[in-house]
């Protein structure tokens, strides 16, 4: 090995010299997480040719427990994670999104000091037509080491996550991750099957002139994401009084780093689509391991109203909306929600931009 790379097991047995008494659990179990995604990423890279793409079956059988069709991918996905982390030893159960509830780690398998809990494939609409998934993960400590985890026990909020990560099965296979202490992205070398550090403390600019969003909802969204998106693609002749560019893969992971690598705002706000379910994203599978990430690169994550890792959960699959990225982008946001809160509706809020017709077409 060439000098200065380093690997992702090195990498974690350092950061644990660094804290005197530290068991080896945590690496232990960071090593297992990475084993699971190169199965997964191994899976994915193979596609059809495996017959693992389309839908995982007919009918009610094909439904996840978030109303979604599962695919092949994402039941295979979830099984290797299990597999791969009952047995380790340093888990007291696991929670995923494909599953309705928590996973109790088997009797014959010793249970340790944590907590895992992860969307297994995210993106997996994505999967067909060949663009890019990952793996989302976050680890919490478990109130009672040792023993059979309770529903209780994961309902924590983001701020107590000791580690989060998250996997892309892109070009390269990456990942992603933080304990606390920066964010630091590795590449999969497959001739060597290790991760090697890449991308050391990963920082987010505060300005940024990039947003992602799902433009085809637009009628559905509250007045300040129509301002703030309003004004973003008035560009050089509007209030910002500088271009813009859009962006929208639909696949988390990949929106999350490129935001990491070069800035930009993402949004999933709450709307009115559906009005039993206002907001999409599951707060304990995606939201506050994301957030968590992006704060620690220097960036925001917030629902338009609150800082997301400060929610406490009532459920599993509780839903939230997500705002992060460059903090100054985030921050403008967040400030046209209170003053929408606050009854102050400048013009922009009734502006012939969002009456009924298109945000882009001219009048």
């Amino acid at each position: 090995m060439l000098e200065g790379r380093k690997t992702l097991t090195r990498y974690t047995i350092e950061e644990e010299h660094k804290h005197p008494g530290a068991s080896g659990e945590f690496s232990g179990l960071l090593n297992s997480l990475a084993t699971a995604i190169k199965i997964i990423s191994n899976h994915v890279n193979k596609g059809a040719l495996v017959g693992a793409l389309g839908n995982a079956g007919a009918g009610e059988a094909s439904v996840n427990i978030q109303g979604e069709v599962q695919k092949k991918l994402d039941v295979i996905s979830n099984e290797v994670m299990l597999q791969e982390n009952e047995w380790s030893g340093h888990l007291c159960g696991m929670a995923s999104e494909e599953m309705e509830e928590v996973y109790a780690i088997p009797d014959h398998c010793k249970r340790g000091k944590y907590l895992l809990v992860f969307d297994p494939l995210d993106g997996s609409s994505n999967i067909d037509v060949n663009l890019t998934v990952g793996t989302i993960f976050s680890i919490l400590r478990a109130p009672n080491p040792g023993n059979n985890a309770s529903l209780k026990d994961f309902l924590q909020p983001g701020t107590e996550q000791v580690c989060a990560g998250f996997a892309l099965y892109g070009p390269s296979t990456m990942l992603v991750l933080t304990t606390g202490h920066g964010v630091d992205g590795f590449t999969l070398d497959r001739d060597i099957g290790a991760f090697i550090l890449t991308h050391p403390q990963m920082r987010i600019p505060d300005d940024t002139q990039e947003f992602a969003i799902n433009a085809s909802n637009e009628r559905f969204w509250e007045p300040p994401v129509k301002r703030y998106v309003g004004e973003c693609l008035a560009g050089k002749t509007g209030p910002r009084a500088k271009d813009f560019n859009m962006r929208w893969i639909a696949s988390l992971v990949a929106e999350t780093f490129r935001i990491l690598t070069r800035g930009g705002i993402f949004m999933y706000p709450r709307d009115s689509k559906d009005p039993a379910r206002p907001s999409r994203l599951r707060l304990m599978y995606e939201a506050n391991p994301i957030s968590f990430i992006i704060e620690q690169a220097g960036g925001a994550s917030t629902t338009g109203r609150e800082r997301v890792m400060e929610i406490p959960p009532a459920e599993l699959h509780q839903r939230v909306p997500l705002i992060f990225g460059s903090k100054n982008e985030v921050e403008r946001l967040s400030g046209y929600h209170e003053e929408y809160a606050k009854g102050k509706e400048p013009d922009t809020f009734n502006s012939p931009l969002f009456s009924t017709r298109s945000l882009f077409r001219t009048q």
